[in-house]
């Protein structure tokens, strides 16, 4: 029996290798990053727009989302947002399949999440073969400014990832992880709860709030 023959769109959300310079897929694709360069050009004052544009950007947006221009994606409709989750500036997502951001996620300066790869093997990346494996961030994960997500990892919910780190392979949920390739260095403990930097006191930093 022969293997049920796929469209590169199937293909590309599929983990299969497939040509990524298809005229279709192009088309498709150039008709979102209209919408990402509208979106760029908004004006701070600009609010409502740019969450209008947003919603139509990502495939999902959740309540009070918000992500700072400039934002650079490849397809932007694979991208899947979750409620309060906070983006600065320079967001690189190259989402050729899906990228799932949880609830309460707050991404730092210069982040690049991507989903996309190519085969190692150099006549391959000669016909422009390339895949895609999916990405996921669980609620709640700050991800420190600079870091850059692999292909088909997955950030467990609460954890934080170091300014700078290479997140090649999946990070637990509870735990501070860094460096390159980015690893675990230690759980989130009581102690978190008591001091918010260095040896400075939550009781000396939430003094005067109301």
């Amino acid at each position: 029996m022969e293997p049920k023959s796929m469209t590169p769109r199937e293909r590309m959300e599929s983990g299969l290798l497939y040509n990524s310079a298809d005229p279709e897929l192009q088309a498709q694709q150039r008709a979102v990053n209209e919408l990402v360069y509208d979106f760029n050009a908004t004006r701070p004052s600009e609010t409502e727009r740019r969450q209008q544009l947003l919603r139509e950007i990502f495939a999902e947006v959740g309540e009070g989302a918000w992500i700072e221009p400039p934002l650079r994606a490849n397809w932007g409709s694979h991208t899947h947002l979750g409620n309060y989750v906070y983006a600065n500036f320079n967001l690189t997502l190259v989402d050729d399949t899906h990228v799932y951001i949880g609830d309460h996620v707050m991404i730092g300066p210069n982040v690049t999440i991507s989903a996309a790869g190519h085969p190692i093997e150099p006549n391959l990346r000669r016909e422009a073969m390339q895949f895609n494996m999916p990405v996921r961030i669980e609620e709640n994960v700050w991800i420190g400014a600079g870091a850059i997500l692999l292909p088909g990892v997955t950030i467990g919910k609460n954890s934080v990832i170091g300014a700078g780190s290479v997140v090649t392979r999946d990070i637990p949920e509870n735990v501070v992880a860094v460096g390159v390739p980015c690893r675990v260095l230690r759980p989130i403990n009581d102690r978190d709860k008591q001091v918010y930097f260095r040896n400075r006191t939550l009781e000396e930093g939430l003094e005067g709030l109301n």
